[in-house]
Parts: C-alpha cells; structure tokens; sequence
C-alpha cells in the first residue's frame, strides 16, 4: 500500500482521475470497477472533461459497480444504477452494455450475487478498482465482520450507513436496508486499488484503514494485503496519520510519481 497526500480535495480527486486516465490508455478494454457516493462526484465530472477535452475514450471499456440496493429499480434517482448514467456513464462514448450493476429488483438475490460473480471472472477480471471508504470503515457494502474471503452477496446495512447515506433520500423511511455488494475477496482479486478519501470527516477511519490492524471489524483493513494499492487523500483526510512525513516523501521522490508533480 502506498499513500499519497495532496494539498486539496481538487489535487487528491486530479491526482486518482489522470490514474485512471493513465491505466485506460495503455489498455483501452480496461475492466473497470467503480464506487458511488459524494467523494466519486468530482471524480467523474473530472473524467467526464478529460472525455471532452483530452480524448480519454471510454467506448472499450467494461464497468462493475460495487453495489447497489435491494429493492429499487434502475430507473429509482436513489438507486447506484441511476447515479452511474447520471454521473458518468451518459456523459462519455461508453457502451451502457458494458456497464455492470448488481440487479436489486432481482427475483433470486442470490442467484444474482453469483452471477455477477461470474460476469467479472468472464471480462477477465477487475484491472482497476476505484474506491471510497465509508464512515464505518466499509468499502463496498462491506459492513463490519464482513468475511476477507468473502464473495458478492447480500448484506444489512449499519444504522451508521444508513445516516450517513439518508440525507440522499427525500424520507429516510424509504432508504433500503439491504444491499448487494461485490465481496471483500473479489475487491481484493482486483489488480490495482485506488482509494480515494478526502474531507476531515474520513480522518479517523482512514488511519484506522492505512495504519491500524488488520480486522474484519474494518474492511478497509484488507487493503493492506493487496499487492498494489494506491491510497490517495487529501491534507484534511490525513490529519491523523501519524507517517505523513514519509507519505510525503514517497511522492516527491519515488520515480513512478515524478510525472504526477506537474
């Protein structure tokens, strides 16, 4: 794992998106797994101007999302499906058939968790794995004692999930409580991981993820074992990351970053 601060929220997000720009020009059929939430909304207007404006090209490229909830149609404003085309996916020359969600209107949720299973292995697997981190620690909808083997499936959300992404929702009544989410396991068979974290709210948990013990308490923990990681945050995010000297070091010095300084 390797951690990189930068001075802003508008650095950190550039930073993951010329990454990202970066894998899917040296393999343009990149399979590319993707997060929602508030953090990836600048993230993908970015990706949608380097669309636009720098011929980033997203019509090979495969998508899986990590999650989505149980019991709201894809055409729901609340549901993953819904944030996805609005945020990215109608904006750039994207095959919207080659963008994968879980179905939580699915008859067999379980059913459902396995063939999604099965359509990641089929694309070859996930090349890149975009990442947020939730307030509990969770990546994905992986809530605490989640499995670190563990494969796409259905889970209950924690009241802490719940108000954190309630504010989403016109009645907080009508969010569900249920949701399908990759797997632990599968986020870690990905090749590369990029987490992005930003803002002082993620402080705590990002220390907790980068520095702390591995635990199925925090799923984030795991990504300590992946073998090539990338967590990206911003000066806010990393207040209580007690090596955030060294941190800094490796990206003014390390080689692989030195285009990243301009």
């Amino acid at each position: 794992m390797e951690v990189i601060i930068r001075s802003s929220t508008e650095d950190a997000t550039k930073l993951a998106s010329r990454l990202i720009k970066k894998e899917m020009e040296a393999k343009p059929s990149l399979v590319l797994g993707l997060a929602t939430g508030r953090t990836m909304e600048l993230l993908y207007s970015m990706l949608v101007e380097m669309h636009l404006h720098e011929g980033l090209s997203f019509n090979r490229a495969r998508t899986f999302n990590l999650d989505e909830y149980i019991g709201l149609p894809p055409e729901d404003a609340h549901s993953y499906r819904y944030y996805m085309n609005h945020h990215l996916f109608n904006r750039v020359n994207i095959d919207i058939r080659n963008t994968f969600l879980p179905n939580g209107m699915a008859d067999d949720i379980d059913e459902e968790c396995a063939l999604y299973e099965d359509k990641i292995r089929r694309c070859g697997g996930i090349d890149l794995q975009v990442l947020g981190v939730g307030m509990s620690g969770h990546i994905g909808f992986n809530e605490p004692l989640s499995a670190m083997l563990s494969r796409t499936r259905a889970k209950a959300l924690t009241p802490q999930t719940i108000e954190q992404n309630a504010p989403q929702f016109d009645d907080v009544a009508h969010m569900p409580k249920r949701a399908i989410t990759m797997g632990v396991g599968t986020i870690l068979d990905s090749r590369r991981c990029i987490v992005l974290a930003t803002g002082e709210s993620k402080a705590t948990i990002i220390a907790k993820a980068v520095e702390g013990p591995v635990t199925s308490m925090i799923s984030a923990t795991a990504l300590q074992l992946h073998p090539k990681c990338t967590v990206i945050v911003d000066r806010a995010a990393a207040t209580k990351l007690s090596q955030q000297e060294y941190y800094q070091w490796i990206f003014e010095n390390e080689p692989e970053w030195q285009e990243y300084h301009k």
